[in-house]
């Protein structure tokens, strides 16, 4: 059963400028600074998943290119949900590698959580449609 929500347009608007700066800032981070986040990768706990996929900084500049691409989708709101899905591939294996098995820094990987549950929400509601109807 679908449960209509009445939600505001610049909430969703906000949202997803809010949700895209954090891939826009670390998209440029990823292709300026390729060695110093491969340093990171080969300092995760789990930095095997990384290596795992292929050579760290290949995937690093490959993430920065996907991150830039799909974030600047999600900033002006096109094709919301696939760019949505695009950050969610590429935010996963980042929060696996880095953050998880960094107990004593939790809040990287709760914040990376929540910007999943924000992606989540762009993925799971037609938000094109919601901005056509509500005010």
């Amino acid at each position: 059963m679908t449960t209509n929500v009445l939600v505001s347009r610049r909430s969703i608007q906000l949202l997803r400028i809010l949700v895209s700066g954090i891939f826009l800032v670390a998209g440029f981070n990823h292709l300026l600074n390729v060695e110093k986040t491969a340093q990171r990768i080969e300092q995760a706990s789990f930095k095997g998943l990384a290596n795992f996929f292929g050579n760290p900084e290949l995937l690093i500049i490959l993430s920065g290119i996907a991150m830039l691409a799909a974030g600047f989708l999600f900033l002006i709101g096109y094709k919301t949900k696939w760019a949505a899905l695009i950050l969610m591939a590429v935010l996963i294996p980042i929060t696996l590698t880095v953050q998880v098995g960094q107990i004593t820094t939790l809040g990287p990987l709760f914040k990376n959580i929540a910007i999943l549950g924000g992606l989540l929400f762009f993925v799971l509601n037609d938000t094109g449609n919601l901005l056509n109807k509500t005010k």
